[in-house]
This record gives C-alpha cells, sequence and structure tokens, in this order.
C-alpha cells in the first residue's frame, strides 16, 4: 500500500499538481514521523515547526494558483549543521557553537530556498564533522535505523538516518573523506558526493578542496532533481564551478551498455573486508555484466593515501580549533583535539606539498585510469555498521582510528572525483551494504546513471520504522 511516507520527491510534484495530495499534508506526515521516531534515532539538532509549517502553506499556495517553482516546490528536505540556514543556529556539532541564528542561507540552502522545498530541520553530525559515525558533545548518538543498537555512520549522520526513514525526500549532506557515502552505506540510501565545486559551499570548509556538499536519497532519481537544484553557481565560492549543471534527470537514461568498467575489490590495499560485504559488492558488479557493460577486475595500483588525507584533515581540524582555549578544548570530542593538535605540528611545506603535488600525483593517477575504464566499482565500506558510541568496531580488526574502515571513500575527496554508494543488499543480520560507483571528474551525470541502471536492476530494500536489536 502507498503510503505518503513511502513517497519519493520526484512523485510527490505530480501529485501536487494533480491536488491529490498537498504540500502542507506531506509536511505534517513528516512532522508526525519525526515526532515518532526521533526519540529512537536522534538524528536532529534544530527544528522549528511553525517555520516549517510555513513553507509548507506558502507552497501549498503556489500550486493551487498554479504558480509552483518546480518539481521540488514543497518536497520537504533536511540540511546538515554545519551548512547555514538563514534563521537558525549553525553549530557544526559542537556544543561551543552560539545558538544564535545564522544570518545567511549558504548556497545549497539559498537554491532549496529558491525552489520551494519546506526545511524540516537541521541534522546531527560528529562535532566539526571529523570522523565517520554519528555521535557529538552536542547532541549525543544518532542511531541508524535498520538497528538502532548500530551507528549509522558519519559525519553526515541524522541526514542518513533521515534519509533511510524517509524523514523528507531530500537530505543535503557533506563529504570530506566519505561523510556521505559512509552513512549512505551504513543505512541502505543514495549517497552522492559531486565532483569538488559541482556544489558551491560558503562559509567554505575547514578541510578545504578535500570537502564536497552532495545529497542522500532513497531514490537515484531524487538524487539528479537535488543535484539540479543545488548544483547552481554562486559567486560566494571561488573554487566553484560557474557553469550550470546539465539535466542529471534526462541524463539518467540509457544505462551501461558498452561502458568498460573496473570491479576493485580492495582498492588494491590491504585491508579486512568483512565476507558478506564481500560477496554482496562482488555480485552488484556482476549486475553491470549482466546489463551490457563490460566488467573487469582491476585495480588502480596506488598506494593509500592516507597520510595524504591526514596531512590535510589534520591541518583543517587545527583551523577549526584556532580559537578555542584549554577550557573549550575539554568539553569537546577528545580524539577531534588530539586530531587538531597534529595539525598544529605540521609544517607548511608539508602540507603544501600534500595539498598540490600529492593531490595532483594521485588525481593523475585516476585520470590515467579512466582513460582506460569508465568507471571504477568498489566496496563503499569493508564492512557493516557496527555498534553505537564506537569510533571502530569491537573485533578491533581496524584497529582505533576510524579511517582504518573507510579506505575505500577519502582517496576519491583527494582526487575530487564523484563517487556514489548505493545500497546493494543486506548481510545475514539485516544490515545494508553499499557499492561505490567511481567517474573521472566532472563525469557526474555517467556515475548518475550506472546507479540509476543498477537501481532499476535491483531495487533497493527499505525499512520503515526503527529496528531495535534482538
Amino acid at each position: 500500500m502507498t503510503t505518503i511516507a513511502s513517497l519519493s520527491a520526484a512523485e510527490l510534484g505530480p501529485l501536487y499538481a494533480s491536488k491529490a495530495l498537498s504540500p502542507v499534508e506531506v509536511t505534517k506526515d513528516a512532522l508526525a514521523r519525526i515526532e515518532r521516531f526521533e526519540p529512537e534515532i536522534n538524528a536532529f539538532v534544530h527544528r522549528d515547526e511553525a517555520a516549517t509549517l510555513a513553507m509548507a502553506e506558502a507552497s501549498q499556495a503556489r500550486w493551487l494558483k498554479g504558480e509552483a517553482t518546480g518539481p521540488l516546490d514543497g518536497v520537504p528536505v533536511t540540511i546538515k549543521d554545519n551548512i547555514a540556514v538563514a534563521g537558525w543556529p549553525m553549530r557544526r556539532g559542537t556544543s561551543l557553537a552560539s545558538d544564535e541564528p545564522f544570518p545567511d542561507d549558504a548556497p545549497a540552502t539559498a537554491r532549496l530556498r529558491e525552489a520551494g522545498t519546506v526545511f524540516l530541520g537541521k541534522t546531527a553530525m560528529p562535532e566539526y564533522g571529523w570522523k565517520g559515525v554519528g555521535d557529538s558533545p552536542l547532541s549525543g548518538i544518532t542511531r541508524n535505523p535498520w538497528n538502532i543498537g548500530t551507528g549509522p555512520g558519519g559525519s553526515s549522520s541524522g541526514a542518513a538516518s533521515c534519509a533511510a526513514l524517509n524523514l523528507g525526500c531530500i537530505h543535503i549532506g557533506t563529504d570530506g573523506a566519505g561523510s556521505v557515502r559512509i552513512p549512505a552505506a551504513f543505512t541502505g540510501v543514495v549517497g552522492l558526493k559531486p565532483s569538488y565545486g559541482r556544489v558551491p559551499a560558503w562559509p567554505i570548509s575547514t578541510m578545504g578542496f578535500l570537502a564536497h556538499l552532495g545529497p542522500l536519497t532513497r531514490t537515484v532519481t531524487d538524487t539528479a532533481l537535488a543535484m539540479q537544484v543545488i548544483g547552481q553557481p554562486d559567486e560566494r565560492d571561488m573554487t566553484a564551478m560557474t557553469s550550470r549543471p546539465p539535466d542529471y534527470v534526462d541524463g539518467l537514461k540509457g544505462g551501461v551498455k558498452g561502458l568498460r568498467v573496473a570491479w576493485s575489490p580492495k582498492l588494491g590495499l590491504d585491508v579486512p573486508v568483512d565476507p558478506e560485504i564481500a560477496a554482496l559488492t562482488s555480485a552488484a558488479a556482476q549486475v553491470f555484466a549482466e546489463l551490457g557493460a563490460t566488467v573487469e577486475e582491476a585495480e588502480p595500483g596506488f598506494a593509500d593515501p592516507i597520510e595524504t588525507l591526514m596531512t590535510l584533515w589534520s591541518s583543517g581540524a587545527a583551523l577549526a580549533l584556532r580559537d578555542v582555549d584549554a577550557a573549550g578544548r575539554a568539553r569537546m570530542d577528545p580524539g577531534l583535539v588530539a586530531v587538531a593538535e597534529q595539525g598544529e605540528r605540521i609544517p607548511a611545506s608539508t602540507y603544501v606539498d600534500a595539498l598540490l603535488n600529492q593531490r595532483n600525483a594521485l588525481a593523475l593517477r585516476m585520470a590515467r585510469f579512466h582513460a582506460r575504464y569508465d568507471l571504477l566499482l568498489t566496496p563503499a565500506l569493508p564492512l557493516p555498521a557496527f555498534s553505537v558510541g564506537r569510533n571502530t568496531p569491537e573485533h578491533g580488526a581496524y584497529g582505533e582510528d576510524w579511517t582504518r574502515w573507510t579506505p575505500f571513500t577519502y582517496p576519491f575527496n583527494i582526487t575530487q572525483q564523484p563517487a556514489v554508494s548505493v545500497p546493494c543488499g543486506l548481510t545475514a543480520a539485516g544490515l545494508p551494504a553499499g557499492l561505490q560507483i567511481v567517474g573521472a571528474f566532472g563525469r557526474d551525470a555517467l556515475v548518475l546513471r550506472a546507479a540509476a541502471a543498477f537501481e532499476q536492476a535491483r531495487p533497493f530494500a527499505r525499512v520503515d520504522q526503527p529496528v531495535k536489536p534482538i
């Protein structure tokens, strides 16, 4: 049976146009579901029901007058807490931040407001987005709807949990080392990290050229719809693309027949991959062969770029905490403080070498790899979701550093390529696995087209309410 909560953004517009459903009805349904599930998943850090309903009522008036702004008018969305929303606080997951309203919208937020979407609230994240799990001193622990004893991943943790339960159709996150794709994989949703600069950012992230903005949704079409809007240029980001995005929705057509696809089960790295994840992602890669692509097992042939990542990442953390004194740091996530202190010890020459030479060398290797292969497929993550309240799994196979269980995501922040995680099955314990699809820089439309072909061939599983651990 079709319910409001089962509808995608792409399905809402025609229903609004026919007056079979209204933005106010959809918004009230989403708010009721948030009230019902939020105590269990803890996905939000800020909600303003009066402002949300006012946006829904304005959208409804436009649809009734035949003046809708476009296909996303009246579609409910959420915004991660490190992305500015005018009139709402932006605390970036830290209890040290002010509760004062931010004066301006970020570029993505401004485009969504212009498109007539309805803001449901701001979603939870770890402090300054520094790690791949979803807890912070500000908001506590965010949980995974597939099993609330596990975490949704991070740092776009609240966005992913909302996407999994369809608490809104589009959820804007950020990805500096996997922070859209990690939680997308753990929660069984679509998570796109676009090519760097395709979605303008402002205020600029302290993670600099690693940081991308992208959507989490339950369908590839909704991701494409979101990119049509948030991918528009904005003069406040001097590093962003100035061209308008292509028609990503129309670009979903065509499938993958004739494409050259590389399947890399470990990205050539020495990392343990859970046997169930290995089996599910390998089977997913073979779907591309069934759809007419030429699929070969091939490795890009680079060493783990973790030192490059950590040079840039820890320097960004040091910048974020530059004005925080000892008393303030004592109230922060100790792991973030340790990373910032590491960054404070990095010489400027080491930083510039990583920023320019090391990044360029890796990007060049991948550009040459994509001269041979249109797409690269990998597991999004080497493991399923693990227990909440931890930075690493209990079994200890990945040590104490969260980056050791995310080795397949951060290389493509360094190279700035588009990469999407799509759900590709469930483990025996009922936890999602994610397949990562990577394209050459600027080939976002091709990545989405491949994701859509896979989605059509292997429809994604859904979760309708939080699942309690057995």
